[in-house]
């Protein structure tokens, strides 16, 4: 498996719009960050989790040429907002894109993407084959997925695990039978949005703390916000095995 980390920001990305502070006037490319993504590259099947805003831009810088599906963690509009790209998948690969999120998530993309789903499609139109998933393993193109529910503040949102690698995003609370699931995943990616307390994401020390409890080989921090501080001092601040994402970052498992 070869992951790509096609974006590791917060809903506002980094740089933040008419912000002077000094990460979002950082010069280190490590400190521009896209709406958070991740392109998983399994064999010879191609999967991204969450399309936002950025999506097309990610893609496109990725030379991501196929894409066999496309996992929603949740239905928050920086993860699913860039779904309208995935026609130029359609065009090229002639099948219709399957899409995988539980049911509130297919709903919100179902009100937010009503033309897909109208009785009358215009030509062009984005096409997919929607799967609802629930809090059980499911097949996504033979690979088996399985969904990691954890909780952003009183929103349900799924991690997915894949083999050795376990991804979760827009997190600050997870039970004890959902660890146990993670339990064991050489590569965690997790997400950090800052040093400070926060209502809905683990901040950097709980993060580090839960990381430390899980004992992966590697961890990579993700969702980051201007707020955590400059890349390149923050990651000297963390243990060897935990290191902060970014944009472009590649790694296989």
């Amino acid at each position: 498996m070869v992951v790509t980390f096609l974006g590791t920001g917060t809903s506002q990305g980094i740089p933040v719009i008419a912000c002077e502070c000094e990460v979002c006037h950082s010069v280190d490319f490590r400190d521009k960050r896209l709406r958070v993504s991740v392109h998983l590259q399994i064999n010879d099947k191609s999967f991204i989790i969450d399309s936002g805003p950025d999506f097309r831009q990610q893609v496109l810088r990725e030379r991501i040429k196929t894409l066999d599906a496309l996992l929603f963690t949740h239905e928050h509009k920086d993860h699913t907002a860039g779904m309208d790209d995935i026609r130029s998948y359609n065009f090229r690969q002639k099948k219709d894109m399957p899409i995988f999120g539980r049911a509130s998530v297919i709903e919100q993309i179902k009100r937010e993407f009503f033309y897909i789903f109208s009785d009358f499609k215009y030509p062009g139109i984005p096409r997919v084959e929607v799967n609802i998933i629930e809090n059980t393993p499911f097949l996504v193109e033979g690979i088996n997925v399985i969904p990691v529910e954890v909780m952003h503040y009183r929103l349900p949102v799924f991690g997915f695990r894949i083999g050795d690698f376990t991804y979760i995003t827009d997190a600050n609370y997870i039970a004890p039978e959902e660890l146990e699931k993670i339990r064991g995943s050489k590569v965690i990616v997790l997400n950090a949005l800052q040093k400070e307390s926060h209502i809905s994401h683990f901040n950097l020390s709980q993060a580090v703390e839960l990381l430390k409890e899980l004992k992966p080989d590697k961890a990579f921090l993700t969702h980051i916000s201007h707020k955590l501080g400059l890349h390149a001092e923050v990651e000297k601040e963390l243990p060897a095995f935990i290191r902060i994402a970014y944009d472009g970052l590649k790694f296989e498992v």
